[in-house]
């Protein structure tokens, strides 16, 4: 990399490794679904008048089922899910336990006809995500059904995370990347409409939390995609990918130092061995997806 596009990754890595905080503010007074819905919406407002310049919105309708897949897998489950659990979970522990997307996508490729040899390199990494896995949950202090609900609620996350760069691998192949999130977005927004209107606060957030789902849409949403396809372009998608081992990093430290969240033992080595453990089970072959890190978002 040269340095602008050095410095504009170290900039992505932010803007990607954020989000967890700032969920958490919003979830103040905003509820969970109003949180994904406005950083969505947020997106799209950007985003889709970038791809209509571009004259990439209509060739993305062609493509109906994979949007209407992609938008539900990558943005409302995810989204949605991520703002539910932080009610009850700390926002380090979210950002280390979304880590686990690269291993996710090894395991449910053949599930979407995508099949990669498995290499000892691979299952080894496999063994040692799944390990960080186990050792974060279990060292970590997860108690009651509410947090462990928000647990199934994470790995919900993770799954959609997953399928929705081999639903862009499978299916939109050769389309181009800022009109089908700027489209999935927009749809996203749509079908997360009524649960918004009908969770609404009855009084107006304060300004910490408007301020916060401002800096999600704007900030970690539309201009971390803008700025993930130049990196993409500029350096190619398996070394834009790294980002995905650096924000839960960001993460964790942001909610230790600043929201003062609790970093055990549990933790600390359930982050080292998920990045370990997704960093052998990728390969760091290139992408066939460009949007393989977009679950950073």
């Amino acid at each position: 990399m040269n340095l602008r596009t050095l410095m504009l990754f170290s900039v992505l890595c932010v803007f990607w490794g954020v989000p967890y905080f700032f969920i958490k503010l919003a979830l103040v007074d905003v509820s969970p679904v109003c949180v994904a819905w406005g950083r969505i919406t947020l997106g799209a407002l950007v985003l889709i008048p970038v791809a209509w310049h571009r004259g990439t919105l209509m060739p993305v309708l062609r493509h109906k089922g994979a949007i209407v897949a992609f938008a539900v897998a990558e943005l409302v489950i995810p989204f949605s899910m991520i703002a539910v659990a932080e009610r009850w979970l700390t926002s380090s522990m979210t950002g280390v336990l979304i880590a686990t997307v690269p291993l996710t996508v090894v395991l449910i490729a053949p599930l979407f006809g995508v099949h990669e040899a498995m290499s000892t390199r691979r299952l080894i990494g496999l063994v040692t995500g799944i390990a960080g896995v186990m050792v974060l949950l279990g060292f970590d202090t997860i108690a009651g059904s509410a947090q462990w609900l928000a647990v199934a609620g994470l790995i919900l996350a993770v799954i959609g995370y997953a399928a929705g760069p081999l639903v862009v691998q499978r299916h939109l192949a050769g389309v181009d990347e800022i009109g089908a999130v700027a489209i999935s977005l927009g749809l996203a927004s749509v079908i997360l409409l009524p649960v918004a209107l009908a969770t609404m606060p009855r009084q107006m957030p304060s300004a910490l939390s408007l301020a916060s789902i401002g800096i999600l849409g704007l900030i970690c949403t539309a201009s971390a995609m803008l700025l993930y396809f130049y990196v993409i372009h500029a350096a190619g998608a398996a070394r834009a990918s790294v980002v995905a081992y650096i924000s839960p990093a960001i993460a964790a430290v942001l909610g230790v130092v600043v929201l003062h969240e609790h970093f055990g033992i549990g933790l600390a080595a359930g982050l080292a061995l998920i990045l370990l453990g997704s960093a052998l089970g990728s390969g760091g072959a290139e992408q066939s997806a460009s949007l393989e890190s977009s679950h950073n978002q």
